[in-house]
């Protein structure tokens, strides 16, 4: 069952529970696996095949499920793109993945111009769903995946050290670990909704998928968040699991002030970064059962929760089958109460980067994920996250690396040096903000560099400030101290 067909087992089993509700709409389990079927057979008509890259630009909604299970069916790897992403950065990862094609929505002219830049054939969902020379799904043969489970089958791109993303490759095996620990930790019930209010193209939106057609829940799908209908749902439509970013929290709590939510919900997954313990002393308080959680893309998403019914102070404790260290100098393992690098083992631990040997090898050490994040374990064995990888701005749920926005300014003519550090923000928790240093008889402007940026960035990698500086602060060695940026140890602005 590992590597088998999860949605035609659950459709077989249970074919008229509810799978996917959408704007008042529903489909039950055997309507999903006849969706799914049908685009397994466009997406065979277009020419993909096992161990093909299929890279999928959607905005959200119902259809990303179902092409998410006709992907699997086919045997294809899915590469989900963030639809946040400019031109150039889509194209690297286009290109980076080798997709054998690109599917999309009326809304995806940045993506399109990024595959007709890099070669990738393209094909509106609207036509791969064409059921015109198709055979009935219903009586069609169906397209079955490969039985390993440990063969990859999702490609999710996050951020590198390096500026450049690298390509997570996660297996059947790591989805079914992640929903199998996840339920012993929370629960799982076959009556479960769970809110997909998160993007699909992220881990955390995967994982939903996986986890409801595992478990037999159903899926509430938002192509975006939108704080009025998440609220909406949370009261009426009878959630009980909904994945959130600090962020979206506390825009939820706005919204809907001290009002409590159904009894139906059980937990608020929380993941995105460290979540200040007002924000849940204050949903604590609203009777929203927050459940707190770190996680990474390399480990499919959940690594430690803190179940809703522990105190803000509790540590989060690793899921079943992961394990928990954490590394000093010279790779020693510290003890309790010591503070040094996460990293675990487990069984949903990714199979590598694609294509990134020697970042695999750095990360994948003697067994362990190196995760670069920084924390200690209690007397008690539960996690205390301190900081997120060294240098990663977490900013909204969304995660931005200094190194990845310095090469795009460093591409601009103006500057020499620059270094991107993260400045402390009320509403998204962390913004990036620059320091640059001006090339000779040169210089800019902040809304020049700000369109410089905006044209080949995401929104939320944009600096929101822009510091002339005479130098930037350096060790001994030359490295940049970024951590002097953000504390106010840059050096002063550049005489003028």
């Amino acid at each position: 069952m590992i590597g088998g067909d999860w949605l035609a087992e659950r459709a077989r089993r249970t074919p008229h529970r509810v799978a996917l509700c959408e704007g008042g709409a529903q489909l039950d389990y055997a309507a999903l696996d006849a969706r799914a079927q049908l685009l397994a057979h466009g997406l065979g008509a277009a020419g993909v095949g096992p161990g093909d890259r299929l890279a999928v630009w959607l905005a959200g909604g119902g259809d990303t499920v179902a092409l998410i299970h006709a992907a699997r069916r086919r045997g294809a790897l899915l590469v989900p793109l963030n639809t946040r992403l400019q031109r150039e950065e889509l194209a690297f990862q286009l290109a980076d993945a080798q997709a054998r094609l690109l599917v999309h929505d009326a809304s995806a002219e940045v993506a399109l111009a990024a595959a007709a830049g890099v070669g990738v054939p393209t094909r509106a969902l609207a036509g791969l769903a064409d059921r015109s020379g198709a055979p009935h799904p219903r009586t069609a043969a169906p397209a079955r995946p490969p039985d390993d489970g440990r063969a990859p089958s999702t490609l999710v791109y996050t951020s590198g050290t390096t500026g450049r993303p690298k390509g997570a490759l996660l297996t059947p095996h790591n989805f079914l670990a992640s929903a199998t620990a996840s339920a012993f930790h929370l629960g799982a019930l076959p009556g479960d909704r769970w809110l997909a209010c998160l993007p699909l193209f992220h881990v955390g939106g995967l994982a939903i998928v996986w986890r409801s057609v595992l478990y037999g829940a159903s899926i509430t799908v938002h192509a975006r968040f939108d704080v009025e209908r998440v609220n909406h749902a949370l009261d009426r439509e009878g959630v009980s699991a909904v994945s959130l970013t600090a962020t979206m929290l506390a825009r939820v709590l706005d919204a809907r002030g001290d009002r409590p939510p159904a009894p139906t919900l059980r937990f608020v997954l929380l993941g995105g970064g460290p979540v200040p313990a007002p924000l849940l002393e204050r949903a604590a308080a609203a009777g929203l059962p927050v459940a707190p959680t770190y996680g990474l893309t390399e480990a499919t998403s959940q690594v430690a929760t803190r179940p809703p019914d522990a105190c803000v102070q509790a540590g989060l404790a690793p899921l079943p089958g992961t394990e928990l260290r954490i590394a000093g100098e010279a790779d020693r393992w510290r003890g309790a109460d010591e503070v040094g690098e996460i990293c675990l083992r487990g069984p949903t631990v990714m199979a590598g980067y694609w294509r990134r040997t020697e970042a695999t090898a750095e990360t994948l050490r003697g067994g362990w994920l190196r995760t670069g994040d920084v924390g200690r374990l209690d007397a008690e064995g539960n996690l205390h996250v301190l900081d997120r990888r060294s240098d990663l701005i977490v900013s909204g749920g969304e995660n931005v690396y200094p190194a990845e926005v310095e090469a795009v300014l460093l591409a601009h003519p103006a500057i020499a040096e620059v270094g991107v550090a993260g400045v402390a923000d009320p509403v998204f928790g962390s913004r990036p903000a620059a320091w640059w240093v001006a090339r000779r008889d040169r210089s800019a402007d902040d809304e020049a560099l700000r369109r410089f940026c905006r044209e080949r960035l995401a929104g939320y990698k944009v600096p929101v400030a822009f510091h002339r500086v005479a130098s930037l602060p350096r060790t001994a060695a030359g490295k940049l101290r970024r951590h002097a940026l953000a504390a106010g140890g840059a050096p002063g602005p550049e005489p003028s």
